[in-house]
């Protein structure tokens, strides 16, 4: 059997996989094996057999590196022993702690975990503390908690710092040169209220291109983003740890950004009445929504003002209503402004884009952090009509780089997957929707699918299944275009104070203004002579990306990615903890909700106005026997004969919160069961989340020293032979 190198991913019921260097499918592993190695180690295994779908089973040769970093877990005391129980279940074993070792910290308390010695397969992992963080119940632990589970970069490296704080406060002479001046546009950034940095600002005017009869009408959209590539600059301290972090991660109350307060928050914020430098989108916008003309330069702008969503809404709503009158002099501009977004967005609508109706939440903490009230997150039509022109500025950035044939970061945005077309298909005959899905699908198919069904009653299930079938956007610098937006070309640019991969755009697109070539390896702008046959947008020989540097921007596209997906899960570790908070003071009510997700395991309901999501097990919906309905996407009641699908209305009891798993679990209620229960005197479980975590490591430890115990005794040697045997099992290095 072969032999392959990769790392290791635990799973939380004790199994695990190595992920392989060379992109073939996980290999599996079973719980025996992964007693020796931990989630993250790198590891050279051999693949020993495939089970009945053909997927691979394998076995730990030997270690190749030892995960590096620190571990984040409970101190607990129990038996006379310290030992620490992760925060992230992957891990799969407790860490046994020295009583020396303990650095001061009290049995309970959050603290991070270094390893002295590593797991083998008949003994337990050994550390010892090196950082105490507190209790579990202090104010924004649960942040410390998930930036430290996921190893998101939070601390700026020194030199970074001592650089951010040498940059000036203010844009100074030097910086003005080579740059159109902007100032007297009356540009305003339109944000949400809590914003604090402003990286973009919009403009818009009525023109007229060409002249008499044939003269056609339109806008002037002008879309100014702020210059972070002025002052961050390749191969420096700021630039190495903004692509560490690759992306800023947001928490309700905190944001870990991408680059120091100094830039985010100063020198590099769009704040209004003061002079910024900007990377400037300037487009012409006809009465179809098309961009017939567009050209990128540097500037110098001011912002006139500095709007809120609401604000502009309500001006929108009511030009001649206060919150107009208070600002005046700028609404004309605004209207233009809404006049440019109707006409993107009848685009957008022509070009088939999808675009389903999703109902996005937010969570309102109080001053502890903790959750005052979960509500939905209002889209109104200035959100939209911000999104629409950043839209169009990243569509002529991907343009303008794709026609000069430089190599960059795309953001891309592939067509469903055979297997998830199929699936997809397969759904829609089975529930009789009367549309049909091609086998070479366009967005415009699924758009008009989410529309023909959005007055069902089980239209939320439908779009569920038709955003399922879609691909996770990535950055790479392969073009392959954007399905979901109906794009052929689309990159970022309008966010560089938080993503960088759109302080790599501004640098290729400044270079491309130079009529120079950027380097990323190097970061240097290449002064030499274009080469190649092939002709850029100007009609001049452009130079060819070798294969190296191709493979240097898609190393990059690849870091930027998955940076995105550990602050999304870490975001989302943080909400769930804080969603269990909350509802574990709601243990035992009953709430209306609805059916958001069918697993074979059960219904993932989703609270009316508490807008939190849990499970009820497919043990707890009552009424006999479910079975799981794969192609429908629902539990069917073979006694009963209920159906249980997405959108179904339900009403369910809160059960059981665990904030270690981050899981919360609810029972059916049927009609006047509630009242039974009360006359029983049956109770929801309520224990308290250290009872809670007590017991289930309990069990855990419980289960895992019976099944050593078991595996040492039938395998205690008794001769040669199987003195043999034992020594073949000995843990690898």
């Amino acid at each position: 059997m072969s032999e392959v190198v990769g790392t290791v991913l635990g799973h939380r019921d004790g199994h695990g996989f190595v992920q392989r260097d060379d992109g073939e499918p996980d290999i599996y592993l079973s719980q025996q094996e992964m007693h020796s190695v931990l989630h993250g180690d790198r590891v050279r295994a051999r693949i020993v057999r495939y089970d009945r779908k053909g997927r691979p089973e394998g076995r730990v040769l030997d270690i190749v590196e030892r995960r590096k970093t620190s571990i984040i877990g409970r101190l607990l005391h129990e038996n006379g022993m310290w030992l620490v129980a992760p925060e992230d279940r992957r891990y799969g074993q407790d860490i046994l702690i020295p009583k020396n070792a303990t650095a001061a910290a009290t049995a309970g308390q959050v603290v991070a975990v270094e390893l002295t010695e590593p797991p083998s397969m008949f003994s337990q992992p050994v550390g010892r503390v090196v950082e105490v963080l507190g209790e579990i119940d202090d104010p924004g632990m649960e942040i410390e908690i998930a930036v430290r589970k996921y190893e998101v970069p939070h601390r700026f490296s020194a030199e970074a710092l001592a650089q951010a704080a040498a940059l000036p406060d203010e844009v100074r002479a030097p910086d003005r040169r080579h740059r159109i001046d902007l100032t007297d546009v009356p540009l305003v950034t339109i944000d949400g209220e809590d914003a604090r940095d402003f990286d973009d600002a919009v403009y818009c005017e009525p023109v007229r291109s060409g002249r008499g009869k044939r003269a056609a009408a339109g806008w002037r959209l002008v879309v100014a983003i702020a210059d972070v590539s002025h002052y961050v600059k390749p191969a420096q301290a700021l630039d190495d740890d903004a692509y560490e972090r690759a992306t800023s991660v947001y928490f309700p109350r905190r944001v870990i950004p991408m680059l120091p307060e100094k830039l985010s928050n100063g020198l590099c914020s769009l704040n209004p009445q003061v002079d910024r430098l900007s990377m400037t989108c300037d487009m012409i916008v006809d009465v179809d929504g098309a961009v017939t003309a567009y050209q990128f330069y540097p500037a110098v702008i001011r912002s006139h003002a500095r709007f809120t969503y609401t604000e502009v809404a309500a001006i929108l709503a009511n030009t001649r209503g206060a919150e107009a009158q208070r600002h005046g002099a700028l609404v004309p501009h605004l209207i233009h402004l809404h006049e440019a977004y109707r006409a993107l967005l009848k685009h957008r609508g022509n070009r088939g884009a999808v675009d389903f109706e999703t109902t996005e939440t937010q969570i309102v903490a109080d001053e502890n952090g903790r959750i005052e009230r979960i509500e939905p997150r209002k889209r109104n039509e200035a959100h939209r009509l911000i999104e629409e022109a950043m839209l169009a500025a990243n569509v002529c950035a991907a343009e303008f780089i794709a026609d000069h044939g430089h190599p960059a970061l795309y953001r891309v945005h592939e067509g469903p997957t055979t297997e998830k077309r199929v699936a997809l298909q397969n759904y829609l005959k089975a529930m009789g929707l009367g549309v049909t899905l091609s086998d070479d699908p366009t967005p415009g198919e699924l758009q008009a699918i989410a529309t023909a069904t959005r007055e069902r009653p089980d239209a939320a299930q439908i779009h569920a299944m038709l955003l399922r079938s879609m691909q996770q956007a990535h950055y790479t610098a392969a073009n392959s275009g954007h399905f979901g937006l109906a794009y052929d070309a689309y990159t970022h640019f309008t966010s560089p104070i938080r993503r960088y991969p759109d302080l790599l755009t501004h640098r290729v697109i400044k270079a491309l203004l130079q009529g120079k070539h950027y380097l990323l390896g190097s970061g240097a702008f290449e002064d030499e002579p274009r080469r190649g046959k092939a002709k850029a947008a100007d009609g001049q020989p452009r130079r060819t990306a070798s294969a190296q540097e191709l493979e240097q921007w898609n190393a990059a596209g690849a870091h930027c990615s998955a940076n995105e997906r550990r602050a999304d899960e870490a975001s989302r570790d943080v909400e769930a903890w804080l969603k269990c908070r909350y509802m574990r003071d709601r243990l035992g009510e009953e709430f209306a909700g609805t059916v958001s997700a069918v697993v074979p395991f059960g219904l993932f309901v989703t609270l009316d106005d508490l807008y939190v999501e849990g499970l009820v097990h497919i043990t707890e919906i009552g009424g006999g026997y479910y079975r799981y309905d794969e192609v429908r996407q629902e539990l069917h009641g073979e006694r009963s004969g209920v159906r249980y699908a997405a959108g179904a209305r339900v009403r369910v009891q809160v059960s059981r919160v665990d904030l270690d798993s981050r899981r919360i679990d609810f029972r059916m209620v049927r009609e006047g069961e509630g009242d039974r229960m009360l006359a029983r005197g049956r109770k929801a479980d309520v224990r308290s989340p250290q009872t809670e975590l007590a017991a289930v490591r309990a069990r855990d430890r419980a289960a895992k020293l019976a099944a050593r115990a078991a595996k040492a005794k039938t395998s205690r040697p008794s001769g040669k032979k199987n003195a043999r045997n034992t020594r073949a099992r000995t843990p690898r290095a």
